[in-house]
């Protein structure tokens, strides 16, 4: 498929859900003030402090996610984001087919399906693209768990000579489990998701590049209906396809987040 046809059918998709019901609508949108400590971002970004725009839900058959990061956010010299990279924004609609096609297709613990989207994009020449198939599954204890597998579009990518190529798949999923709750309506959840990205051979090679990557990121938080309070550990394998200890530094091992929410 062509990289121009991507954002052709995502639209597409989208006005064809205009005559689906609505009953079932929601929408979310949340503030957060993120510490980053020891994570394994490529070229030493392991500290800063960064603003975050979070934001989702679903109208008829548009299924939504997506975040703005601005960094270093206090204009801070102890931050390895300072004069570096300013913003990254991940953009995840998906439409459902169970929608489309106004049926239960649902199989077993998969309880819907969905054509997946995914954009990633860095204020630097940094612009990825995906598309594949999408499902919410029933798994025991967590609830509904999103979990999608697309192929990767590479549009840019500080000049690597994957540009403007196909180049490997990525496996997320993510989940949201409150487990525990008090009198004043607030909870405790087990929040998080698992990002894959295999088979990218293109620019591998046995120094710098590898061809898989993995973020798992479980985070524990404290919700109220307008405030959140959390903490992150995240593991990195190889993040963002560059090996540990190569010419981009440490990419894994285990960082921390901390997160103050306010919620709209």
């Amino acid at each position: 498929m062509s990289r121009n046809l991507l954002p052709l059918l995502l639209l597409s998709l989208t006005l064809l859900t205009g005559s689906l019901g609505h009953a079932t609508d929601f929408k979310w949108f949340q503030f957060n003030l993120m510490k980053s400590v020891d994570n394994k971002i490529p070229f030493g970004n392991q500290q800063d402090t960064y603003f975050e725009m979070e934001f989702g839900g679903r109208s008829g058959a548009l299924d939504l996610y997506g975040y703005l990061d601005v960094f270093d956010v206090f204009d801070s010299s102890d931050s390895d984001r300072h004069l570096g990279d300013n913003f990254f924004f991940k953009f995840a609609p998906r439409v459902s087919l169970n929608a489309l096609a106004d049926a239960d297709l649902s199989v077993g613990s998969i309880k819907e399906w969905y054509i997946a989207t995914l954009f990633n994009g860095g204020d630097r020449s940094l612009q990825e693209q995906y598309i594949g198939i999408g499902s919410d599954i029933e798994v025991p204890w967590l609830g509904k768990v999103g979990a999608n597998v697309m192929a990767r579009y590479v549009r840019e990518n500080y000049g690597a000579a994957n540009e403007r190529t196909w180049d490997g798949y990525i496996l997320s999923t993510n989940w949201f489990k409150p487990f525990y709750f008090f009198a004043d309506a607030s909870f405790i959840t087990y929040q998080g998701y698992l990002d894959y990205k295999f088979a990218a051979t293109k620019i591998a090679d046995s120094t710098d590049r590898s061809e898989s990557s993995l973020e798992w990121f479980n985070g524990l938080y404290w919700h109220s209906p307008r405030y959140a309070v959390g903490y992150g550990l995240k593991y990195y394998k190889d993040m963002a396809l560059f090996k540990d200890g190569g010419f981009a530094g440490e990419t894994s091992g285990v960082g921390h987040y901390f997160a103050l929410t306010y919620k709209f």
